[in-house]
């Protein structure tokens, strides 16, 4: 599963760890994420995201 990063301010999107403090379990890929996600760190939209290259 392929790594995001939030464009706004470089936050990684980890499938393998996902983000349990938001009860996002591991193993949750980016495209399984609801359109309403936002980054935990700038709360920019899933739409600012981009894969990691």
């Amino acid at each position: 599963m392929k790594k995001y990063v939030c464009n706004v301010c470089g936050y990684i999107y980890d499938p393998a760890n996902g983000i349990p403090d938001d009860g996002i379990a591991a193993g949750t890929s980016f495209e399984s994420l609801p359109d309403s996600f936002v980054c935990p760190i700038c709360e920019a939209p899933k739409s600012e995201f981009s894969p990691v290259e």
